[in-house]
């Protein structure tokens, strides 16, 4: 009572006084450090006692240092996540999954027996046809031989890495529009606020450098239609905010508010760091608020990243074969090659999770333009990093993964005409890929019907493809937890399962 007393001394009621100053965080904080578990966790054990079959185990329930305290669960193929989304979802049909049994029904009607019942959106449910149409590019085998993936010709470079990849053609989702489709891809529920993938990973397996983010988010201006895209696909949600995604940017401040004023030397921002960490020791003692160790944590990752992004950003140091390779588009910041570069150089450094996002895959019209411009920009850059990656010894323990957020439907929206169409959503079947970490290399996984519209075989929900993941390094999906508000969560929330065959 007598903190209250001293901030509210113009308040004569000591109760009224006591109540401005109590805020829920405090007050369960208390409670948490004095009984040992929350009244949240307290009252749903109690109301879970009568029913033996959904009993909480018996003694308190764990805290987060208790989770973290036996991860990972066992020894780990991959040692990092590098992953490429490709924001506005590109079309399984043109890059990835071969039907070339399309062309004898072009611009005949997709059969009511293929489509089903299945929701689709306002922009093509107006229509009065659904005409297939086939794509128009060529499919080449890569390696060439019998057993080689059938890629697209716009991908001639990830042709090249054909024999390093696993590729995913019976993806599927619930999520049928962007917003919805984004957030459940990195968060595992199509409702915003949960963690994303990489605060997930950053929570569970810590940092490998003390001088970079563990988890860091890069973004490229695409060549097409492009959806927005909210910081919240890489916030932290409910774990400590040191868990988000550090936002690398091109130009000048590759990280906004990292450079000191002009007249600020180092040494005088390491005496104003002490000071702040000083008073924020003293706000938690009295708030036994988290987030504010997590504040000070971020202070001093900040205060390296002054001299650790300058070096990392900087690739004068690159020779001209690596710069070559990943193409001409590596000179200009914020483009896909330079952002592949970067991605590597990261790896390299220890960072646990890479997130590279490419916008402009939203083909509702004008596809075989914009698809091209798409392909191009994305084709040499991602056969680069692979490629750079394995030659360094990295890709063994690099697990990347290439998805959208869904596919694209075998019909065309609006009018056929061979040079100008689109194509809707479709949650239903899409293609993603995955490459190193303990993943079998070379090999096609799942199978869609003639249409691309089905899946035929071995369904890829979205929390099978993270328990995998979580499972290549080295967690178990089921256990890597956090309690909140009373609840365990997790990432694949009470769904997934690990997909064996895709294992090496």
């Amino acid at each position: 009572m007598t903190r209250e007393r001293d901030i509210k001394e113009d308040c004569h009621d000591p109760l009224e006084s006591y109540l401005r100053n109590l805020t829920r965080r405090r007050f369960f904080g208390k409670m948490a450090n004095t009984m040992g578990a929350g009244l949240g966790s307290m009252a749903l054990g109690t109301l879970l006692k009568a029913d033996g079959a959904h009993a909480l185990p018996a003694g308190p329930a764990q805290t987060p240092e208790d989770i973290l305290a036996n991860l990972p669960h066992y020894a780990p193929k991959a040692k990092r996540v590098i992953y490429m989304h490709m924001e506005g979802a590109p079309s399984q049909l043109d890059l990835y999954d071969h039907k070339p049994g399309l062309a004898e029904h072009y611009d005949t009607d997709l059969p009511d027996s293929v489509r089903g019942s299945q929701r689709i959106t306002t922009m093509t449910s107006g229509q009065a046809r659904f005409p297939v149409a086939p794509s128009m590019f060529e499919f080449k085998r890569y390696p060439n031989n019998q057993d080689g993936l059938m890629l697209s010709e716009l991908l001639p470079h990830t042709g090249s890495i054909a024999k390093d990849i696993c590729v995913i053609k019976s993806m599927k989702t619930s999520a049928i529009n962007h917003e919805p489709g984004i957030t459940f891809f990195q968060t595992g529920t199509e409702q915003p606020g949960r963690p994303c993938f990489g605060s997930w990973a950053s929570y569970g397996l810590g940092s490998m450098n003390k001088d970079l983010p563990t988890f860091v988010v890069m973004i490229t201006q695409g060549k097409g239609n492009m959806q927005a895209l909210a910081a919240r696909f890489w916030g932290s949600g409910f774990l400590s905010s040191e868990h988000q995604g550090c936002k690398i940017r091109a130009g000048r401040d590759a990280v906004l508010h990292l450079r000191d004023p002009e007249g600020v030397s180092r040494e005088d921002r390491r005496r104003m760091l002490d000071v702040v960490g000083q008073l924020n020791q003293t706000e938690f003692e009295k708030s036994l608020d988290p987030e504010v160790q997590a504040r000070v944590a971020q202070y001093e990752m900040a205060y390296r990243m002054q001299m650790s992004v300058p070096e990392l950003t900087d690739f004068s140091t690159e020779s001209k074969q690596t710069l070559d390779l990943y193409g001409d588009d590596v000179k200009e910041p914020g483009s896909f090659a330079a952002n592949c570069l970067l991605a590597r150089r990261l790896s390299e450094r220890g960072v646990r999770f890479i997130q590279l996002f490419m916008r402009g895959w939203d083909q509702h019209g004008n596809l075989p333009n914009e698809i091209r411009a798409q392909a191009n920009a994305v084709d040499q850059p991602q056969a680069a990093l692979l490629a750079d990656l394995k030659q360094r010894g990295l890709l063994d323990e690099t697990l990347v993964l290439w998805a959208g957020e869904f596919g694209r439907t075998v019909y065309c929206q609006g009018k056929l005409e061979r040079e100008n169409y689109g194509r809707d959503h479709h949650p239903r079947c899409f293609t993603v890929w995955l490459a190193g970490g303990g993943i079998k290399p070379g090999i096609s996984y799942g199978k869609t019907d003639d249409f691309s519209y089905n899946i035929e075989e071995n369904p890829v929900e979205v929390h099978d493809l993270h328990a995998t993941m979580l499972h290549q390094l080295g967690l178990d999906h089921e256990k890597t937890i956090y309690r909140h508000q009373g609840r365990d969560y997790r990432l694949t929330d009470v769904h997934g399962k690990v997909l064996s065959p895709l294992i090496a």
